[in-house]
């Protein structure tokens, strides 16, 4: 019986420890070039999403900046602000990463299968890699910064 709850324990704390680290991406996150902001949360369904949440210029002529770059003309004329760039990924607590999801590039209208990790195991630096047709090895990389609270 003693095996039981401790093999009982040890799982517990394993499941609890891993959700306490996988939650570390959750937050606001400057993007490499400094020009927008994404929220980074966790949905009901377990899974992360990124949602642009700040931009340093918010408008265009006068009105809010526009997905104007997606290859569907119905969502050519949807707000930025808000827009989901990041979404469906999932903690892999062997390989420290968060991957199965997807990003959104609205400056040139793609979506690329996506992993994200931090660097050393630091929870400052976000990395996130693109690809696509399931080359992992090759695509391309970018670093996001963490912020304290929303712009």
């Amino acid at each position: 019986m003693k095996k039981i709850l401790f093999t009982l324990s040890f799982f517990f704390l394993f499941v609890t420890l891993n959700s306490q680290f996988s939650d570390k991406v959750r937050g606001y996150w400057l993007t490499e070039k400094g020009t927008s902001q994404v929220w980074i949360y966790k949905a009901k369904n377990g899974k992360y999403y990124g949602k642009l949440v700040w931009l340093e210029e918010p408008y265009e002529n006068g009105t809010s900046k526009k997905d104007k770059e997606n290859p569907d003309d119905k969502l050519k004329d949807r707000p930025l602000m808000d827009l989901l760039l990041l979404k469906g990924f999932e903690y892999d607590a062997k390989e420290k990463e968060w991957e199965n999801g997807t990003i959104y590039d609205p400056e040139s209208g793609k979506t690329y299968d996506a992993f994200m990790w931090f660097e050393d195991g630091e929870d400052k630096t976000l990395k996130i890699k693109g690809y696509v047709m399931g080359m992992r090895f090759m695509g391309r990389e970018t670093t996001w910064m963490r912020e304290k609270e929303k712009r």
